[in-house]
């Protein structure tokens, strides 16, 4: 096996590219590996980051007309982009989301989706297969139950892709808070999506900004 380790193993925004698969109504219908609400947060955090570091994001639904439309959390990022709408199960078989991934000449390619053992294992593993370099964002998919998400993860491992969540891989895009063209707006994502994390910082914010009873001036 090769480890994946070193400082160029890391996540860079200008070599990424995510891809974000089947986020529908029917889909979700049948999430038991984790809370409906926190998919639809976390995909929305990860769909706003990719947004705030200028990493190319192609959108996919499969059948759209009978598994409904992407989640508004998410074109709402993207106004205007065309949803690619599918007939194949595995995404990588479709080649007009594959020639988009690949226009846009980035090597990283990350991936989250409904359903983790379905939708997101079949891309992945073709992918790796083809010599791509592969992240799963573990918390912005979700499977039909635990065992099912779990058990498609270390399939995935075992294929050769690399797992993170996605705060992590904005964590891994920003790497220097000295970068403020990104930093102001991961910030935002960050107090709207990131719950005690967010919180946590408007509070220092309000403390900085509440003068000390008796203290001189």
């Amino acid at each position: 096996m090769t480890f994946r380790n070193g400082l160029a193993s890391l996540l860079r925004p200008e070599d990424s590219v995510l891809v974000l698969i089947d986020h529908q109504p029917y889909q979700l219908a049948n999430v038991n590996s984790h809370e409906p609400q926190m998919v639809i947060n976390n995909t929305a955090g990860l769909a706003k980051a990719a947004k705030a570091f200028g990493v190319p994001t192609i959108l996919t639904t499969v059948i759209a007309a009978r598994g409904g439309l992407l989640f508004p959390q998410i074109t709402d990022v993207f106004p205007g982009q065309e949803v690619i709408d599918r007939t194949f199960i595995n995404t990588w078989e479709d080649p007009k989301v594959v020639d988009a991934v690949k226009a846009t000449g980035r090597k990283q390619l990350v991936i989250a989706g409904l359903w983790t053992e379905v939708c997101v294992a079949m891309p992945v593993i073709q992918a790796l297969g083809e010599g791509w370099d592969v992240t799963v964002i573990t918390d912005a998919s979700g499977g039909v139950s635990v065992e099912a998400h779990q058990i498609a993860i270390q399939r995935m491992i075992a294929a050769g892709a690399n797992m993170m969540t996605w705060l992590a891989i904005a964590a891994e895009w920003q790497r220097d808070w000295a970068r403020m063209d990104t930093a102001v707006p991961l910030t935002d994502v960050i107090v709207q999506h990131a719950g005690g994390s967010g919180i946590a910082y408007l509070w220092e914010q309000q403390l900085l900004n509440t003068p000390v009873e008796g203290a001189a001036r």
